[in-house]
């Protein structure tokens, strides 16, 4: 059987908490370990924090969570209708980061791909990007 979530919210710092436990709350189904739904935290908050930094550049927009669970898969997408992204590639190089003046350590995309299993961007500059994450998960106990 296959379960689908759909938040939307605007594009400040504070949401991303709000996003986090949103998630959190969805996958609970799952019964994931602590682990688990720590991983996916962090990864959420990664992905929302790049939207809200760098695909609107500080202004108050909408990012979408689409959430779906299939099985043991958690498939999350995340997306932004910002700036794009100009180099994916370049992106997703460890360190990199397109805002230096805001001290950002560019590595939000290493942490999303660390904690989940799967991670694939889609972006096309002037109209926004979407961050693909999916992790399996294992019934707490097996």
């Amino acid at each position: 059987m296959k379960t689908t979530m759909k938040v939307e919210f605007d594009s400040i710092s504070e949401n991303e908490a709000f996003a986090r436990v949103t998630v959190a709350a969805f996958m609970s189904r799952m019964n994931p370990s602590i682990d688990e739904v720590a991983d996916v935290k962090t990864a959420v908050s990664e992905a929302v924090t790049n939207a809200i930094i760098h695909g609107y550049e500080g202004e108050v927009h909408t990012i979408t969570i689409f959430g779906q669970i299939e099985g043991e898969m958690l498939e999350l997408r995340i997306t932004d209708q910002g700036v794009g992204i100009q180099d994916i590639e370049k992106a997703m190089e460890p360190l990199y980061t397109s805002r230096p003046e805001l001290e950002r350590s560019g590595m939000g995309f290493l942490f999303m791909e660390a904690f989940m299993d799967e991670v694939q961007v889609q972006s096309s500059p002037g109209e926004g990007t979407t961050v693909l994450m999916k992790k399996k998960i294992r019934k707490s106990g097996e």
